[in-house]
């Protein structure tokens, strides 16, 4: 279990880190176009590494068409809406909406997959989600002017991406859970969903829907945005998820791998040079609290 904590929380870090790589390529490409681009990068980076490594004997027919789906809901559908929620948004507001997946992975666990919490667990991931509620509702002070806490066009439907976003990655994290506990190398599981999102989302350019295509032209400094943003957040950061997968429970592998928000709070202080409440700060010590329930459950 212990394992299993700490490649949530590395998955997190790579989460916070790439999600505020990300705010520029994705405002300047629109969403579909640079979850594409970043899906093709990574598909060929974890195909390189898992050929390398010699991780695809671990792949069973059996399960590829959980993976296949997976992928389909928990990266093309939910990473689309994900990005489409942060051009509207910004990166704290989408962070808070987005770690709704944590409580909507544990009921689907407990309700799907028949996983049990214990007492303290329990508490545990009550603590780390009220922590980061309040770290992202108290994130802002009123002197806050930086132009990523701006709210573009409707913020129902910037509301409404959010949350089909984390019900994606839930219902994705329920999917690959079974395929995780049946020994899949996480490099090749992660390799297989990715692929299958660029597929996809390479597809929807045959369709007339504007949206899709990129919104500017490709450049140099963007593809450095992508390449980087798509190695932190799905190349290292969703293989860490699929490895925590393997060695605990999906609900309090999904609550630590929320943290991101919290994690996100210095990094956003050092970026826009404005402190954060110390509301905020409080609920990241929510946070370290419920971790250690979780340790110690």
């Amino acid at each position: 279990m212990v394992f299993a904590i700490v490649m949530s929380l590395a998955a997190a870090s790579c989460w916070a880190v790439g999600s505020l790589v990300s705010v520029y390529p994705a405002t300047a490409l629109g969403a579909p176009a640079f979850t594409r681009y970043r899906m093709i990068f990574v598909s060929i980076m974890l195909f390189a590494a898992g050929s390398i490594m010699g991780v695809w004997e671990s792949l069973s027919q059996t399960y590829m068409i959980e993976l296949i789906i997976s992928g389909l809901i928990g990266i093309f559908l939910g990473d689309t809406a994900l990005f489409a929620t942060m051009r509207r948004m910004g990166p704290r507001r989408t962070a808070i909406l987005f770690a709704m997946n944590a409580p909507i992975t544990t009921v689907l666990g407990l309700a799907i997959l028949g996983e049990e919490l214990t007492l303290p667990i329990f508490f545990g991931c009550a603590a780390v989600m009220a922590g980061v509620v309040l770290a992202i509702i108290f994130g802002k002070k009123k002197s806050q002017q930086h132009h990523w806490e701006e709210v573009k066009g409707s913020l129902a439907i910037g509301i409404a991406f959010g949350i089909w976003a984390a019900t994606c990655q839930a219902v994705g994290i329920i999917i690959s859970k079974p395929v995780m506990d049946s020994g899949v190398d996480p490099v090749a599981a992660s390799a297989i969903r990715v692929a299958v999102s660029a597929l996809a989302l390479s597809l929807m350019l045959l369709t007339p829907m504007k949206q899709f295509r990129a919104q500017t032209p490709f450049s140099k400094k963007l593809a450095g945005y992508v390449l980087l943003s798509g190695t932190l957040g799905m190349g290292l950061g969703m293989t860490f998820l699929m490895v925590a997968l393997q060695h605990g429970d999906s609900g309090v592998v999904a609550t630590l791998a929320a943290t991101s928000p919290v994690l996100m709070l210095p990094l956003i202080w050092i970026k826009t040079k404005e402190f954060p409440s110390m509301a905020a700060w409080g609920g990241a010590l929510l946070v370290v609290a419920g971790t250690g329930l979780i340790l110690n459950g």
